[in-house]
């Protein structure tokens, strides 16, 4: 039954991601980032992230795409998307390949710590942002404190989630069997679900940009990024820095809540480095 339960849910996201790449070259006006972040998160989630999508993003009439995300609610999603694409593609690849090692799943899972941090920070954070913060080492430092609490908030689901259902599922460690990847989307699922409340928040704050759009500027002839903040506001530049103490204090949090989310999954799987 497990068996047709995953092929049945391939075939429903593969359908998904069609719809969205399709969508998106054809109608929603989606900027930069966000077009291989959601594709990248519908291709892990499934029906779920075409549901969020729909909901969230593609716009109902053409050409009121400012509008309809300009709620705040909308906006912590494009961050919350934008961050989630990054840590979990570094988290699948990573245990994809040291499964091939036969590590400690401790181990395995700081590797895939670190893995999702770096893709998450140096590619969909700084890679994607620079022009926005004048070049890829600013971007590096300015959205660190963002990426890092936002990642521990992803992790917080998705560590539990991978540790348990591959200890208790036959081959959910091999990424050559479908329960690999039906594990994966469902820790991804969780974890988005987990760091929504920190991304609303960043938000809030005016820490991270949510969501935008790509649209054609009768003045210019070319491309523009716009984007919805508070109240359908549009932020101008780099978001602001935040204090000392808030980096620290929500830090602290978001490390404490991860590790916490690795202390409740030892009460049901061994984890041994």
């Amino acid at each position: 039954m497990l068996d047709g339960v995953l092929l049945l849910w391939a075939v429903l996201t593969l359908g998904a991601v069609v719809f969205v790449v399709w969508d998106q070259a054809t109608r929603t006006p989606v900027v930069g980032v966000m077009k291989p972040a959601w594709v990248l998160v519908v291709l892990y989630t499934g029906p779920i992230g075409l549901f969020i999508y729909l909901l969230a993003c593609r716009e109902p009439i053409r050409g009121t795409h400012d509008e309809f995300i300009a709620a705040r609610w909308k906006q912590a999603v494009g961050s919350l998307i934008h961050c989630l694409a990054g840590d979990a593609t570094g988290i699948i690849v990573s245990a994809a390949i040291v499964y091939h090692f036969g590590l400690p799943n401790g181990t395995d899972l700081v590797i895939e710590y670190l893995s999702a941090f770096a893709v998450g920070l140096f590619v969909f954070q700084a890679m994607f942002m620079k022009s926005m913060f004048g070049g890829y080492w600013p971007a590096v430092r300015k959205t660190f404190f963002a990426e890092t609490v936002s990642m521990n908030m992803v992790m917080f689901g998705m560590i539990p989630a991978m540790a348990i259902m591959m200890h208790l599922v036959p081959g959910g460690a091999d990424p050559w069997r479908p329960e690999f990847w039906g594990i994966m989307s469902a820790a991804a699922t969780l974890g988005g679900a987990t760091a929504y409340p920190i991304n609303s928040w960043l938000v809030r704050k005016g820490f991270k940009h949510g969501m935008m759009t790509a649209r054609a500027e009768a003045s210019s002839g070319g491309m523009m990024a716009g984007g919805a903040g508070h109240g359908g506001m549009r932020h101008a530049g780099a978001p602001p820095e935040p204090s000392w103490p808030a980096v620290f204090g929500v830090s602290l949090g978001t490390f404490a809540a991860m590790l916490a989310a690795v202390a409740a999954a030892s009460f049901f799987v061994p984890i041994r480095f």
